[in-house]
């Protein structure tokens, strides 16, 4: 009963800054890659950020420089701080991990998601 749980969306001015929080739950073995997805109204859901248990990154071309993944491996939580928001950051923002039950089953797991609101 593994479940990964967003908070920290909201509405905020061009230029502003917010920061994305989630926590795994449940009977964890252990989490492996864990990233955060975005998806816009008419499109695909994209990778904005992913990080390895280790720490090593990897951005989106489109928000290097401006937003920065990170994790708490004790606390199974991960986290995105989103700066310099443009409009077209305007999204619904998912957690995702690749995680190991405590059954020892391996699966891919994705939060509820929360909106994300940069206006101009």
């Amino acid at each position: 009963q593994v479940q990964l749980v967003e908070s920290g969306g909201g509405l905020v001015q061009a230029g502003g800054s917010l920061r994305l929080s989630c926590a795994a739950s449940g009977s964890i073995f252990s989490i492996d890659v864990m990233g955060w997805y975005r998806q816009a109204p008419g499109r695909q859901r994209e990778l904005v950020a992913s990080i390895t248990r280790g720490g090593s990154t990897n951005y989106a071309d489109s928000v290097k420089g401006r937003f920065t993944i990170s994790r708490d491996n004790a606390k199974n939580t991960v986290s995105l701080e989103m700066n310099s928001l443009k409009p077209e950051d305007t999204a619904v923002y998912y957690c995702n991990g690749d995680i190991v039950s405590s059954r020892r089953y391996r699966s891919n797991y994705w939060g509820q998601g929360t909106q994300v609101t940069v206006s101009s």
